[in-house]
């Protein structure tokens, strides 16, 4: 398939690869090197609008697909072997360089293979990549009787919660998709790349990251309902309304310690309120996994309503619980992919209030973006970003540079800006900020203000660009790199 959107940046990027390739070591030379086709695949970044972290409890997300991406160019070779080079943003930086014996990967079950992934922490970033490989083999029962040389770029900014590491996976699995003959619609492109991410690189996210950078369209809200990956559409911003990111410069990450605690903490809600609703539950594995019979909320938060929250449960959950008398009381939690720590004290309470009011929140702003009737409705989109970012702080997931950013952004209200709110996992990363079109030189200010008080010089993220599923794949006959 030949892109019907082919943005300048996959020009660029495809001009640049005979530089790229000249750049690297000697032994990497001859890396896309045959006359066999390159693939070429492109996959973005995303601002969470709303919905965040209420995505692993089954929450309605509104999702955003940024400008920014990342590019991967795949060849097949007769050595069974992986050959994997990451360019670096600054054009003076070294190349990241992988290798590995792919039927070592694939011989490896999947606790293996991420602990191989991850013995050196200089080359877990390729986990993203490869671990496409294992996950196609175990999940489609997909062949691999050939390799692959894969040069990718990502001008996606690492850490800064605009979900640089599903854009690597998405266009990573789209490119070995497209090349070894393997169809994936953008639903399953999205869950197997989040199965790379559980499964082989292990970070316990949800599935929003992905499937925006599988599935979303451009200068439009991707409407995904997480039980699991429910697409309802899309939606178009108003006329005239736009979304900005500014990066607060705190790194963020969905394998980071606050994540996951509140992560955890929100299945040992669920947990709590499905033993007080007299719902069965019984364990599966030996790690404290359970399942639940549960027909009315299908074991997600989400499908309980805050007024049900309060009037039954709310009463009923600590505010805080150690992992060890959790355990002793309730056995263990739904989540697959996280587990209950002995030592560590977990939120409960309000870990577990957020997805249910968030998930009103989120439709409340649907329907306001369905039927704009003006700046009035535009306001009411804010207050309902506020509301989710003051809930990310209670649940702890807030940091001093994002409430600067959100604090700074309620002051600019008669500049023409709206909202914002906290993005993605919390605990630091990018804030979203939502405002009239016009309202660029009031973001810009903000950015400039947060600098001044902070010391570090904010990046605005701006526009937007397709998902992969709709960029396709460009291919390019008997491709020979000029080195």
């Amino acid at each position: 398939m030949v892109s019907s959107y082919t943005p300048n940046d996959t020009g660029n990027f495809i001009d640049s690869l005979g530089r790229s390739i000249a750049s690297l070591p000697p032994d990497w030379a001859n890396l896309l090197d045959s006359h066999r086709e390159l693939i070429v695949t492109r996959a973005p970044g995303r601002l969470d609008l709303m919905g965040g972290i209420a995505d692993y409890s089954g929450s309605l997300v509104l999702q955003w697909p940024i400008e920014s991406a990342v590019h991967v160019a795949l060849q097949r070779q007769e050595a069974a072997k992986l050959r994997i080079a990451s360019m670096p943003e600054k054009a003076n930086g070294p190349a990241r360089l992988f290798e590995i014996e792919l039927d070592d990967l694939l011989a490896s079950d999947y606790a293996t293979a991420r602990a191989r992934l991850a013995s050196n922490a200089d080359e877990h970033w390729a986990a993203y990549v490869a671990g496409a490989f294992p996950i196609l083999m175990r999940e489609r029962n997909a062949s691999f009787h050939e390799g692959a040389q894969i040069l990718l770029r990502s001008d996606v900014p690492e850490g800064k919660g605009v979900a640089s590491s599903a854009a690597l996976e998405v266009a990573s699995m789209q490119a070995i998709s497209k090349a070894y003959g393997l169809p994936l619609n953008p639903v399953e492109l999205a869950l197997l790349c989040q199965k790379v991410e559980n499964l082989i690189v292990g970070a316990p996210c949800g599935v929003m990251d992905q499937m925006t950078a599988a599935a979303g369209e451009l200068n439009r809200l991707l409407e995904l309902r997480c039980q699991p990956a429910e697409l309802q559409g899309t939606i178009p911003l108003p006329a005239g309304i736009a979304v900005w990111g500014i990066d607060s410069g705190i790194r963020h990450s969905v394998g980071g310690a606050d994540y996951r605690t509140v992560r955890t903490a929100a299945f040992m809600g669920y947990r709590i309120i499905a033993d007080r609703a007299g719902l069965a539950a019984q364990a599966v594995d030996d790690s404290g996994h359970l399942a639940i019979e549960d027909p009315e909320w299908k074991g997600y938060l989400a499908n309980i309503t805050p007024e049900e929250f309060e009037r039954e449960y709310a009463a009923h959950l600590p505010e805080e619980i150690r992992g060890e008398d959790f355990l002793a009381r309730y056995g263990g939690i739904t989540d697959k992919v996280s587990s209950v720590a002995h030592a560590l004290s977990y939120p409960v309470l309000s870990a577990t209030r957020h997805p249910i009011y968030e998930n009103a929140r989120v439709m409340a702003f649907a329907r306001l973006l369905r039927n704009w009737q003006g700046d009035d409705d535009s306001v009411k989109l804010g207050s309902l970003m506020y509301e989710s970012h003051q809930s990310y702080s209670s649940c702890g997931l807030g940091s001093d540079g994002t409430d600067l950013l959100v604090a700074l952004t309620r002051e600019a209200l008669n500049n023409g800006l709206y909202g914002a709110k906290i993005t993605g996992g919390g605990s630091g990363g990018t804030v979203a900020i939502l405002g009239r079109r016009s309202a660029d030189e009031a973001v810009r200010r903000i950015a400039s203000q947060y600098g001044e008080r902070t010391g570090y010089q904010a990046v605005i993220i701006s526009g937007s660009s397709p998902g992969a599923s709709s960029f396709g794949s460009l291919r390019i006959e008997s491709f020979a790199a000029a080195v």
